[in-house]
């Protein structure tokens, strides 16, 4: 159901029968809160987020559409986080999302959007709400009379208890652009990425599961996905959250950034083309899931 909150922004609150919440403003399509049945916060969402156009929030997960990060000339991880998205009434070919736990919004190119990346395209995404689930199904479609090539992330700002007691698992041995770096290409070495300062960087050519366990929470996310094969890994510690103005001081102690991307390899569509991409994040207790992405991690708990 479409609501006005205080901060004037029209937004959708889906709601499932286990008692999980989700709600998406239009202003960038934007998953702006995901609570479980517990009624605890999941995503992060920074106290200092300007609601307010033409601004990005700061927060939930952002669609970064048609560029991603610095890589292009345009604005800072495109235009999609910062335009007033619509309802989308016919979502074809996926069926009609006619439940009170699923939405379907759609971003149309301006004759503005033309000026800045002339290319006529349809963006659209379904959002929905599972038991301990929250889906999101990307697509663009070329509707230009040239072919076009873009690049794409969900940006999942992760609610964690503590950074530095957060591992990451299921991106080891893979091959990584370092964006404080240069965008120098690197292969990791550790076992888990763990946290102990900034952190800005690209996997490529990730598995489709990736797990964010949280000690102190005793809680993993597990992020599937499907059409976007590279990983962004972000924290901005503590210097640079103090030089984000619409981030509080401290809080990147509490968020991380896990992001389903399509950066490495733009997706080129020809005139009438469609990509469709699919992610999925889900929540489960630590104990259950920590080593199941490989089975030799398993076995550390007994020694």
């Amino acid at each position: 159901m479409l609501v006005h909150a205080s901060d004037g922004l029209p937004r959708v609150r889906l709601a499932e029968p286990s008692g999980s919440t989700a709600e998406v403003v239009l202003y960038g399509g934007q998953v702006v809160s995901w609570k479980n049945k517990h009624r605890e916060e999941l995503l992060f969402m920074s106290s200092k987020a300007i609601f307010k156009p033409p601004k990005a929030i700061r927060g939930g997960i952002p669609v970064c559409f048609h560029e991603f990060g610095n890589l292009g000339s345009l604005e800072q991880d495109g235009f999609a986080r910062n335009r007033m998205w619509s309802l989308d009434s016919d979502p074809s070919p996926l069926p009609s999302a006619d439940n009170q736990s699923s939405v379907d919004l759609i971003l149309k190119s301006t004759e503005g959007d033309l000026k800045t990346w002339p290319c006529s395209f349809e963006l659209r995404l379904r959002i929905s709400l599972g038991d301990g689930k929250l889906t999101l199904i990307p697509r663009v479609r070329n509707t230009d009379s040239k072919a076009f090539s873009f690049t794409f992330a969900l940006a999942n700002y992760l609610s964690v208890s503590d950074i530095s007691e957060v591992r990451v698992e299921g991106l080891e041995t893979l091959d990584y652009f370092d964006n404080l770096m240069g965008r120098e290409r690197f292969t990791e070495q550790a076992d888990a990425i763990t946290f102990d300062g900034e952190i800005d960087r690209v996997y490529l050519s990730t598995p489709p599961k990736i797990a964010i366990i949280d000690h102190e929470k005793k809680r993993t996310f597990v992020l599937r996905k499907d059409g976007m094969p590279d990983a962004v890994v972000w924290n901005p510690w503590a210097k640079k959250a103090k030089a984000l103005s619409d981030m509080g001081d401290e809080q990147y102690k509490t968020m991380l950034c896990v992001d389903s991307a399509a950066i490495e390899t733009p997706i080129v569509l020809k005139p009438f083309e469609e990509w469709r991409g699919r992610q999925e994040l889900s929540t489960v207790s630590s104990s259950y899931c920590s080593g199941q992405l490989d089975p030799r991690n398993v076995l550390r708990g007994f020694h």
